[in-house]
């Protein structure tokens, strides 16, 4: 029904530009905050499945683990609501950051939030690595959510203004291959350190690192021009705007961004302005797709992966292994979608990706309802586990090349500048409310949906796979701020478009 309805960019205009050295290393410095992200995605998991940390901080759990007098489930061996507290703690605080992050990044710049981000992300690490009691421990989870809300409000916004139209799809991505690379350290590090009395120290305090590296690279990154003109520093833009072109003839684009911005001056409430009806796709996108990315299960895989490989009969050493393989799989499946994204599109990628995440994850339902069943006991040979492995690596492969990488990019590159601040602090106010929930809440659901459990992602999987063959438009190749054609040209969005225009041309005509 929505076939040949979508813009590209033949619709669009194209300003030209060069690909420079300098927005390249920019773009790959800021992109590094990524890793924040990531390596706690990595981390969490696997240092909540070794035993000094449970003999320290949750020892009701590790007891429970050891004790098998009571016959507890395989499906029940971690589920303990302090534990989940721990792991979902910092997406709480992550989605209030968020919120506040939206000012911060529209009044002060972009890069003031990137080096806020990384201070709040630094400081909970250390409090983390040198934790002696619980409180402790969740102070700097909370310090750490912190540093991933400010972190993950602005950069894919930076990454999405500094980048040519050309190859924007592909820079931004790199914000996505920097969480794969951090979740990959991640259970590299948690391999190495999880013999050592105090390795979990160890994985949690390496946390600076990265949080270090933003704080200092972001000192030395130019904010970008849209920013400096949104903050009056118009030549400081368009010295800017020069620089990452690559060229001086410049006045072109310079204008746009002027006018957009003067556009964007007339809104005095962008959270207002965001709920009328010609932002409507906006609202909506930047709500359901990172709705929809959590609810595909990948945070199940990627922070909870050692336990539940732990749960389904592996060792410890091979539990950490494996989930060292699945994040080599992330790395790797993530350059597909930077090579592919503008070349081929966002929606080829999230409709193969899709298909491919259904078919996995009710492959991995039904090998654990045939060992395991309702019961909870059973194992699985070597050969069964090496298969399971297999379609869990397939699953984690086409989340990198679509969900993932391209749950940051749409919602960055959909909204005007009037209200992109607002869009993107939605997109990650949403998406961590629902790691949140779904962080809080997974042990226990696996506790009492069993195998079940994949059916229910999978389910989810099938409505966001509809949901964007009906109703995402292409917007690769379209200048970002000429994003509303594509709306004005959709079978279903172009009418709340409409209907804005003619209430601007009849402004007699009052809206509900």
């Amino acid at each position: 029904m929505a076939s040949g309805t979508f813009v590209t960019s033949e619709n669009s205009r194209q300003h030209e530009s060069r690909i420079t050295v300098f927005v390249l290393i920019t773009c790959f410095v800021a992109a590094m905050g990524g890793l924040l992200f990531g390596y706690d995605l990595g981390i969490t998991g696997g240092v909540t499945s070794m035993e000094p940390f449970l003999i320290k901080f949750f020892p009701s759990v590790y007891k429970q683990m050891k004790d098998d007098s009571n016959h507890e489930s395989q499906y029940c061996k971690f589920d303990n609501e302090l534990l989940t507290l721990f792991t979902s703690s910092l997406y709480l605080a992550a989605l209030v950051a968020s919120l506040f992050a939206s000012t911060t990044t529209r009044m002060m710049g972009r890069k003031t939030s990137m080096f806020a981000g990384g201070l709040f992300f630094l400081v909970g690490a250390l409090l983390n690595g040198f934790a002696i009691n619980i409180e402790m421990l969740i102070i700097g989870r909370l310090l750490l959510g912190f540093g991933v809300g400010y972190c993950n409000q602005s950069l894919p916004v930076y990454l999405s203004e500094m980048a040519p139209t050309s190859i924007r799809g592909a820079l931004n991505i790199g914000f996505q291959m920097m969480i794969t690379i951090g979740i990959l350290v991640a259970n590299l590090i948690n391999y190495g350190t999880a013999k050592l009395e105090h390795g979990w120290r160890i994985s949690l305090g390496v946390g600076a690192v990265p949080a270090i590296i933003l704080c200092v690279g972001s000192l030395f990154l130019g904010d970008t021009p849209n920013s400096l003109i949104e903050r009056g520093k118009k030549e400081t833009a368009k010295k800017m705007l020069q620089k990452i072109r690559g060229m001086d003839n410049v006045d072109e684009e310079f204008q746009d961004l002027i006018d957009a911005v003067e556009a964007a001056r007339d809104v005095e409430h962008p959270w207002k302005n965001i709920t009328k009806p010609k932002y409507r796709p906006q609202l909506i996108f930047c709500s359901l797709i990172p709705f929809f990315q959590q609810f595909t299960g990948i945070n199940v895989i990627m922070f909870y992966a050692p336990v539940l490989f732990k749960t389904l009969g592996f060792g410890n050493d091979t539990s950490l292994m494996s989930s060292v393989i699945t994040g080599g799989v992330n790395v790797v499946a993530t350059f597909v979608s930077i090579f592919s994204v503008d070349k081929f599109g966002r929606r080829i990628l999230f409709l193969e990706g899709g298909i491919q995440m259904l078919i996995c994850q009710l492959a991995v339902g039904i090998m654990i309802a045939l060992k395991f069943g309702v019961s909870g006991e059973g194992y699985f040979t070597n050969g069964e586990a090496g298969l399971l492995l297999f379609f869990i690596c397939a699953y984690v492969a086409a989340y990198a090349w679509s969900w993932g990488p391209l749950g940051w990019l749409v919602p960055s590159e959909i909204c005007s500048l009037e209200v992109r601040s607002a869009g993107q602090s939605t997109n990650v106010a949403v998406n961590m409310l629902f790691t949140f929930v779904i962080a809080q809440v997974f042990l226990t659901m696996l506790c009492h949906l069993k195998f079940g459990l994949f059916f229910f992602f999978a389910g989810f999987v099938l409505i966001m796979t509809i949901f964007v063959a009906l109703f995402l438009p292409e917007t690769k190749n379209v200048q970002i701020e000429e994003m509303n054609k594509v709306w004005k040209s959709h079978w279903f969005w172009r009418k709340f478009i409409q209907e804005s225009i003619v209430i601007i041309e009849h402004p007699h005509i009052t809206t509900i």
